[in-house]
């Protein structure tokens, strides 16, 4: 008794210290947040002190009738009748640059369903656009509160120069919600982006570019339908890091795409016996064996119909129609071997894109559109029935830079904030990791002669 009498007096100067330094640190944190930031720690602290009351408002709390162990001795004592208690579901409070992430316990009769339906009493309360509730794991939820709406605040990137650590995982950006938004490329044979000019579409496929560029076991090939030469247009600060660059001349966007099927076909033939696997997303890409990325930015200058007689048009339909074969060829059968198509367009119609390559592309993102039939082409069918989430909404220049897809595992649509990355970041990176770009017929070549099998010589890409 007397040694927990003596400790007694160092309990409250421990207290003290330790309340202090929580304090210094806070107010450091304070100190240093930029005003955004302040405003979300400010809004955090009116969150958690008036969570009960509001909680008890918005019908989210429960009444247990049933005494504690403590109560039911106190009664017996008093003869009273214990009265009931209301349990409030406990939070933990975390700020951040758009507003407040809430993680809530659920109670009996207060599951993410009550959460759900208060949703618009909290984004009031808190003073948010919007609110979301998503579960969190057994018996928790998690609440966004977003103050500003992330749709229309820009953001930019700087690409770290730093190989990606999962190649699979393509980082789009943020959505409504602010929440990281990423998506997976594994066993993806295309992607379709569609928007009108100006909307972000190739922003955010430099973005892609930039993320990947650092990594030996990406290559990357690009036909761009809006330029002539590689030293003109959008990419021409990443031409560097690719290993074959054609313009919208069509005879050479045809030897592109029948050497990328040549190298399909190669890649198909050897890879059981090289990789000891029959798809190369089970052992995933490697310098040796890249995932190999087709970029083919206005994708309907080499899928065009042409319609005459003459022998010059009767030429360029043959031509358009076998590109669309190629193409078709390695959405279809590149899958399984890494070879990944990006299609890009102003609108994704079967006149742009033919139907037998766009809708075999799992993935899909549209930014802006004039049309409902333009955003149906892109997203499919089911967008009609989420008018709020269509991107034919999206015309006002505060979203430029914003796209909608379909997300596994979500309901409806996702509305996503793609970052800028400037052209002088872009530049930088296509330059610092040049000396990484490589034919991957060459790698495969190198890979064959390794492994003391033969190989066929075939003749790398030029730009």
């Amino acid at each position: 008794m007397e040694a927990v009498t003596g400790y007694a007096s160092y309990v409250l100067p421990i207290t003290i210290v330790l309340v202090g330094a929580w304090l210094v640190w806070t107010v450091v944190r304070y100190v240093r947040a930029d005003q955004g930031m302040r405003v979300s720690m400010r809004q955090a602290v009116r969150v958690r002190w008036g969570w009960v009351r509001l909680a008890r408002m918005a019908g989210l709390t429960v009444t247990d009738r049933t005494p504690s162990l403590l109560a039911q001795i106190t009664a017996q004592k008093d003869g009273a009748t214990p009265a009931p208690r209301v349990l409030t579901p406990k939070i933990k409070v975390k700020p951040d640059q758009f507003g407040v992430i809430v993680r809530a316990r659920t109670l009996p009769q207060v599951g993410l369903e009550e959460y759900q339906k208060s949703a618009r009493f909290l984004a009031d309360a808190w003073r948010c656009t919007r609110v979301s509730v998503l579960p969190d794991g057994p018996g928790r939820v998690v609440i966004r509160g977003v103050r500003s709406d992330p749709l229309t605040t820009p953001t930019t990137h700087r690409p770290t120069g730093r190989p990606p650590t999962d190649l699979t995982r393509w980082e789009l950006g943020v959505d409504e919600y602010a929440a990281q938004v990423c998506v997976s490329l594994a066993n993806v044979p295309g992607v379709t982006v569609a928007g009108v000019p100006g909307a972000g579409k190739t922003s955010g496929v430099n973005k892609f570019v930039c993320d990947f560029a650092p990594s030996a076991a990406v290559q990357i090939v690009t036909a761009d339908g809006k330029v002539s030469r590689a030293s003109e247009g959008d990419y021409a600060d990443l031409v560097k890091r690719m290993f074959a660059f054609c313009g919208d001349d069509l005879d050479e966007a045809n030897a592109l795409f029948k050497r990328l099927v040549e190298l399909r076909k190669r890649r198909s033939s050897v890879i059981r016996d090289v990789l000891g696997v029959k798809n190369m997303w089970h052992v995933g890409p490697s310098p040796e064996w890249p995932l190999t990325v087709l970029i083919i930015d206005e994708a309907h200058t080499y899928f065009r119909e042409y319609k005459g007689s003459d022998p010059t048009t009767r030429r360029l339909a043959a031509l358009t129609a076998e590109n669309a074969r190629l193409v078709e060829d390695l959405v279809k059968k590149g899958r399984s071997v890494g070879i990944l198509v990006i299609l890009i367009s102003q609108k994704t119609t079967g006149d742009a894109i033919p139907t037998f390559i766009r809708d075999v592309c799992p993935i899909g993102l549209s930014f802006a559109q004039k049309t409902v039939e333009a955003a149906v082409a892109a997203l499919g069918e089911d967008i009609r029935n989420w008018p709020d989430a269509s991107p034919v909404t999206l015309q006002d220049p505060a979203y430029v830079g914003v796209a909608v897809m379909a997300m596994q595992g979500r309901p409806g649509y996702t509305r996503i904030r793609t970052p800028y990355v400037s052209d002088a970041d872009a530049a930088h990176i296509a330059d610092a990791t040049s000396h990484l770009t490589a034919d991957p017929d060459l790698c495969l070549d190198a890979l064959l002669r390794a492994t003391g099998r033969t190989t066929t010589p075939a003749p790398s890409l030029t730009k």
